[in-house]
Order: structure tokens, then C-alpha cells, then sequence
């Protein structure tokens, strides 16, 4: 059997997507490299940015910081983790990440298994307020 190529994934090469806050970048999915048990990604968020409240349904997700500090929301249950800590979201748990800092927080991320379907993957359950609209707005934000 031929083993199959290595791809390679630079963060350089990703944009950043900013709709659930932060800069969340997937490098490694189906999409790019052919997986097929999971995804994973890298995590920027400024000092007070937080990712918006979300689910997976089908999947767990597993957190490690790497650099700053973040917040992490599972339920009503809020853990303080700084670099080199870790945690896993079961699968299901609703969930929001924040970076309470004074500096930039860097996490990487990954979940699996797959969903059935890509849009099946991600539930948000908040949504970013607009730039500007009142003190809530990329700070801490609403359960």
C-alpha cells in the first residue's frame, strides 16, 4: 500500500475568520488536507475578544493554550487556563471562549468526530454584537 503525500498546512496561508470572534483559522479539515475523522485550527483573540457561545452536535473539542490566558465557558461552569493548559468540550455543551487579558491569547483547537455534514457542525447560540453599538460590544458580551 503507497502511503499518501504529506500536505502541509501554513497559518500564513489561512485567512482569519472573524464571525464568531477572534481570528479562527481551520487549517487542517477535510477541506484542505483530506481528513476524515476530525478538524483543527489555530485561535487569536485580542485582550476583551471573546468566540461567541456555539454547540457542536457531533462533536468534542479539545483547547490547548499556547500562549496569554482565555476563559473557557462549558456551561455554567467558567475555567481559567493559561499557556500550556488544556481542556476537551464534551460533545454537545454549549460553550464560549474569552481572553480577559491584557494581552493576546493564542489556543489551538480540534474536534471530531465529523459532523454528517459541514453546516451540521457548528450551532451558534449568540451572535457578535455590531462594532460600536454599546459597552458589550467584544467585551465579555451576553450569555
Amino acid at each position: 500500500m503507497t502511503a499518501a503525500p504529506v500536505v502541509k498546512v501554513s497559518e500564513r496561508d489561512v485567512p482569519a475568520d472573524r464571525r464568531r470572534g477572534g481570528e479562527v483559522r481551520v487549517l487542517l479539515s477535510p477541506r484542505t488536507v483530506g481528513s476524515t475523522s476530525g478538524f483543527g485550527g489555530t485561535l487569536v483573540l485580542d485582550p476583551q475578544e471573546y468566540v461567541c457561545e456555539h454547540t457542536h452536535p457531533y462533536s468534542e473539542e479539545f483547547v490547548y493554550v499556547v500562549s496569554g490566558a482565555v476563559v473557557l465557558r462549558i456551561g455554567d461552569e467558567e475555567v481559567e487556563m493559561a499557556a500550556g493548559d488544556a481542556a476537551v468540550v464534551p460533545v454537545g455543551e454549549r460553550h464560549r471562549i474569552r481572553n480577559p487579558g491584557p494581552g493576546p491569547a493564542r489556543a489551538v483547537f480540534h474536534l471530531g468526530p465529523l459532523a454528517p455534514r459541514p453546516e451540521l457542525g457548528h450551532v451558534d447560540l449568540e451572535e457578535l454584537p455590531a462594532p460600536g453599538t454599546g459597552p458589550a460590544s467584544r467585551v465579555g458580551g451576553a450569555r
